[in-house]
């Protein structure tokens, strides 16, 4: 059996500088801290002797082959990103990069996102793709401005309550 996998849908190369900033420290680490230990440690683990039965030569292989797919990946990623971190012409309308408080039409309750690539995406902070149904959904629209979303749970419908850019607005 192969390892032939299809290819990646292709995301949307947009990212805030935060963002940006984030993969590029992610890259440095990797790159500066993290592959030299492991090359040195995989040195030591080889010293040792015979490798088939060196259980440290054989997770320090492993750990450096997964270190270098995403130094690889980060590489040509960052490439390929478009850094945005200038505010659109329409400021009350939802883009990338906005702070969006949304009021969810059945239940009344409330919710904050921020729209941002696919590449920083944080439940916990409310980060969503841009290439997700909620954010597709909300591009465009204003505040009072009234939509619906194919969620997994779901056609839910929401309504725009606040629209901000910028930091200080998260959660």
């Amino acid at each position: 059996m192969g390892r032939w996998r299809p290819p990646a849908e292709k995301s949307t190369a947009l990212i805030t500088r935060e963002g940006h900033a984030r993969l590029k420290a992610e890259l440095d680490e990797l790159w500066r801290i993290k592959r030299p230990e492991v090359v040195k440690a995989l040195a030591a683990a080889a010293a040792e002797g015979d490798r088939s039965e060196n259980a440290e030569y054989t997770y320090r292989k492993k750990q450096l082959g997964e270190i270098d797919r995403r130094v690889r990946y980060l590489s040509k990623r960052l490439e390929q990103l478009r850094v945005v971190d200038a505010a659109p012409t329409d400021p009350e309308a939802v883009f990338f990069g906005a702070w969006v408080e949304l009021e969810n039409a059945a239940t009344g309750e409330l919710q904050r996102y921020r729209i941002v690539g696919p590449d920083e995406t944080d439940a916990k902070r409310g980060f969503i793709s841009i290439d997700s149904p909620l954010a597709r959904a909300m591009l465009k629209k204003r505040v009072d401005d009234e939509f619906e979303a194919s969620l997994p749970s779901g056609t839910t419908r929401f309504a725009i309550v606040e629209v901000r850019y910028g930091a200080g607005f998260g959660l």
